[in-house]
């Protein structure tokens, strides 16, 4: 047998996660993920993809997230007809994050042909609703540890990651050859989701490694979260918190709950979470409880901490209020969404607190205000900044350095071949030097189109 593996994304970057298996008679797809990020990195989405689409028979997908699921709808569009396999819990997600992802490419093509901002004619978008829609159609779910046949002789079986809802490591057997693909691994010990779960034996493992030259603060998000709100209030102010809509947000409320509970935040200071998409995403979460720690009803309870924002013309009136209140909303780094009109009214007020909920990627407003920005461009115009600014960064979703070998250890004996993916070059080289140094396996940092024949 001939098979081969693929690196089409998520080599020397952390995004565009797609990894190709074929052996010639079955090709199989890990992940289908969009490049975001440099625009060097998103024009890789409008090349001709480097296989037929028609010609993949399956996708297995680790979880929702766009950079690992959002490249499906275009691929649809262009001919894939097999099946997308995954968790029940991501296919729920993914349904929000495709459509809002479809509406935002609609959105953004229809401004550059209003305002000629293209120098193409017409502005297309990647893909879009319809195509999002068509893609959903693909989808089958799977339940956790159950083996499913995705190609005759090609078996999948899917366990728990931790990271977000539903993701999950993948197990694949290839007619005898076995092949582990981590996808994103969670924390250990978050308080909502599961500890990634451990893999006995591979022959080959696809291993991410974001923060393979990394360790986590280990300081208690709750406290320096009580501890803001507490003296923003205390001086009339309010807290703004940019966060990501899937994962970041949920957790946060779990943690606002947490202070509440224990008397622990301003007494008869509102909570709102100002996003619709994190709304739904909080809906989804509801529905699968069964997938987190909590019981289900300290799951309701913890979701029921804020008032949810769905009508725009109510984001508005937020921002009118001069009373204390918490404000989470999206995006996470502050390049869009309902938090940039937040960010005009609150940014200017020295009373107030723009608290970041984690990693700030370069060149985005969040990552500029954390780095001493003056004055952000929002909408068109110099907003000052005169807020407190502070970034709960021990907030993540992926493990760390430790966390990784924490798991790595669970295999009983090493794989033929680790492979690094999703993590920039000085973080997987280093990832691999200390697999090297402490466990003696072999291991390598893939390149971008790289092909290897296992």
């Amino acid at each position: 047998m001939n098979l081969e593996l693929k690196f089409l994304g998520a080599a020397g970057t952390v995004t565009g996660s797609r990894h190709l298996l074929s052996d010639g008679e079955t090709t199989i797809m890990l992940d289908c993920g969009m490049f975001q990020g440099l625009k060097n990195l998103r024009q890789r989405n409008w090349a001709p993809f480097p296989v037929e689409p028609a010609g993949i028979d399956a996708i297995l997908l680790s979880h929702a997230h766009l950079d690992h699921s959002g490249y499906l709808p275009r691929l649809v569009r262009e001919g894939f007809k097999g099946n997308v396999y995954a968790s029940a819990a991501t296919i729920d997600l993914a349904r929000i994050l495709l459509a809002d992802s479809a509406h935002l490419q609609e959105s953004d093509a229809d401004f550059a042909n209003r305002h000629g901002l293209t120098r193409h004619t017409p502005a297309l978008p990647l893909y879009t609703v319809a195509d999002a829609k068509r893609a959903m159609e693909r989808f089958k779910s799977v339940e956790f540890a159950a083996p499913y046949e995705v190609a005759p002789g090609v078996h999948a079986r899917f366990s728990r990651a931790g990271h977000i809802l539903g993701a999950s490591i993948v197990e694949i057997d290839w007619r005898g050859t076995r092949i582990v693909f981590s996808g994103d691994l969670g924390r250990y010990g978050d308080p909502l989701l599961p500890d990634p779960e451990p893999i006995r034996q591979a022959d080959y493992l696809l291993l991410e490694s974001t923060y393979g030259d990394r360790r986590h603060e280990a300081v208690d998000p709750m406290d320096q979260l009580a501890d803001i709100i507490d003296r923003t209030a205390q001086r009339g102010g309010s807290v703004i918190i940019p966060a990501f809509a899937v994962g970041r947000a949920q957790l946060l409320l779990w943690y606002l709950y947490m202070l509440k509970k224990d008397g622990r935040l301003p007494a008869g200071m509102p909570i709102y979470l100002d996003s619709p998409m994190s709304v739904n995403a909080v809906e989804i979460y509801r529905r699968h409880c069964d997938l987190i720690r909590p019981d289900i009803r300290a799951c309701d309870e913890a979701y029921g901490v804020a008032h949810y924002v769905r009508d725009a013309e109510e984001s508005k009136k937020l921002d009118l209020t001069p009373m204390p209140k918490v404000i989470i909303s999206a995006s996470g780094m502050a390049t869009g969404g309902r938090v940039l009109h937040h960010l005009k009214r609150y940014a200017p007020d020295p009373r107030s607190t723009i608290l970041f909920s984690g990693y700030q990627a370069a060149g985005t407003r969040g990552a500029k205000m954390l780095h001493g920005a003056d004055t952000i461009k929002i909408h068109g115009e110099y907003v000052p900044v005169r807020a407190e600014l502070s970034n709960l960064s021990m907030l993540s979703a992926h493990a760390d350095s430790d966390e990784l070998m924490r798991w790595l250890r669970g295999f009983k004996k090493p794989p033929r071949t680790t492979f690094l993916v999703h993590g920039e070059p000085e973080a997987a080289d280093t990832l691999r030097l200390r697999i090297q140094d402490e466990l003696d396996w072999s291991s390598r940092v893939v390149e971008h189109l790289e092909t290897v024949r296992l």
